[in-house]
């Protein structure tokens, strides 16, 4: 699977008091990519509820922070589908400064698959497969 890359500017309100970014925040750009790479996809997330019934939740993270990020930075955010699992999907990602590719934080999310109405496990769709198996 090739890799994926959104960029991502530092806002102020991603900082916390010391100039940096908020380790929270890192998180959130790793979502914003991940759902820029679905779309690159061809799919709409709300359209996967209303379409097919299904919605991906975060099962699972695990995070490692580098180096700091600072305000006004523009950030490279990877995603790289790393595991697939008959109702989940496993991504690498990585937060990097655009200036030098420094890796700022780096992690492995783990989503799961669930059915739009019962939150109980579903196959991720066979559409999806099929488009991560293009090598995008």
């Amino acid at each position: 699977m090739k890799e994926f890359i959104w960029p991502v500017r530092v806002y102020y309100e991603d900082t916390d008091s010391g100039g940096v970014v908020y380790y929270a925040n890192y998180l959130k750009f790793m979502e914003r990519a991940r759902s820029e790479w679905l779309r690159s996809l061809g799919f709409e997330q709300d359209e996967l509820a209303r379409s097919l019934g299904v919605l991906f939740v975060v099962r699972a993270v695990t995070m490692n922070f580098c180096k700091p990020g600072r305000f006004n930075e523009l950030l490279n955010v990877s995603v790289k589908v790393a595991e697939r699992g008959k109702a989940t999907l496993s991504f690498e990602q990585n937060v990097m400064n655009s200036m030098d590719n420094a890796v700022l934080c780096s992690g492995r999310v783990k989503l799961a698959c669930v059915d739009a109405a019962t939150w109980n496990p579903r196959p991720v769709p066979a559409p999806i497969l099929t488009e991560i198996s293009r090598d995008h």
